[in-house]
């Protein structure tokens, strides 16, 4: 059995030249979203407020070869900007046939700390760019007569960790909003599923968070050894937005080596 790192991953020849929308895809696991649909030739547009981050990701990608993605700066909490971004996106590739809503802020704060503009703050960048998106790109996905909306949950709130209140009701509420649109999107062959991961290594998360101790935590909660990555999580997304998945709907798919 291969390990994590000698593991010969899988190319899936429907993503080949689909057109794929992702949102906070500049860094972190958004980074390692697009940089593998653009590896397996799909045409990738995506939105952030990293703009430098995002300019020299789409360079990268295109010095090896491979398409170089559609990018625009777009702060998410402004649903006009956002829609009018994924219309424009349209405008230049095609309807999309995927849309990945990635984008996420995990800021702590406690519940006696939180007022009432910090609270629609969270929701405006964890819960409502996901609606809005999905509102913008679904005629789309209809005119193609199939789609898959991957939206990203965590398994942080059902830990029951206390660091991120808002972001835990956030959160949470990913999988009401998958099921409760699956039907009427299944009736167009639209397909929509929750993404969770569990703690993964990006840059941010091992800058502010990661200490020895919590090394500890996650070697005593995680099933499996290694490390989660990045590209971890964008291969279950991949696997959603291709044909291979074509009967999953309405399902979370946890990436969490076993931790929840």
């Amino acid at each position: 059995m291969a390990s994590a790192t000698t593991a010969v991953l899988a190319s899936f020849p429907s993503l080949r030249g689909r057109r794929v929308f992702i949102t906070g895809g500049g860094t972190g696991i958004g980074a390692a979203v697009v940089s593998a649909f653009a590896e397996q030739g799909a045409l990738v547009a995506f939105v952030d407020v990293a703009e430098a981050a995002s300019r020299e990701l789409v360079q990268q990608i295109e010095a090896a070869g491979h398409p170089a993605p559609w990018f625009r700066p777009c702060d998410v909490r402004d649903v006009p900007a956002l829609q009018q971004t994924i219309a424009d996106a349209e405008a230049a590739l095609g309807d999309f046939a995927v849309l990945v809503n990635n984008v996420a802020s995990d800021d702590r704060h406690t519940l006696e700390s939180v007022t009432p503009a910090y609270y629609d703050q969270r929701m405006s960048i964890n819960e409502r760019p996901a609606f809005f998106a999905i509102q913008a790109v679904v005629p789309g996905m209809k005119r193609l007569g199939f789609g898959s909306v991957i939206n990203f949950g965590s398994t942080g709130w059902q830990g029951k960790d206390g660091a991120y209140p808002c972001y835990a009701i956030a959160k949470s509420s990913v999988n009401g909003l998958t099921r409760g649109l699956a039907k009427p999107l299944g009736e167009h062959r639209i397909r929509i599923n929750t993404v969770s991961p569990g703690w993964v290594m990006t840059e941010r998360q091992v800058k502010l968070w990661f200490t020895a101790e919590s090394e500890e935590v996650l070697k005593r909660n995680q099933c499996l050894p290694d490390k989660l990555q990045p590209g971890d999580v964008a291969r279950m997304v991949l696997f959603l937005a291709a044909d291979d998945s074509a009967m999953c709907t309405a399902q979370e798919f946890k990436v969490d080596a076993g931790w929840s």
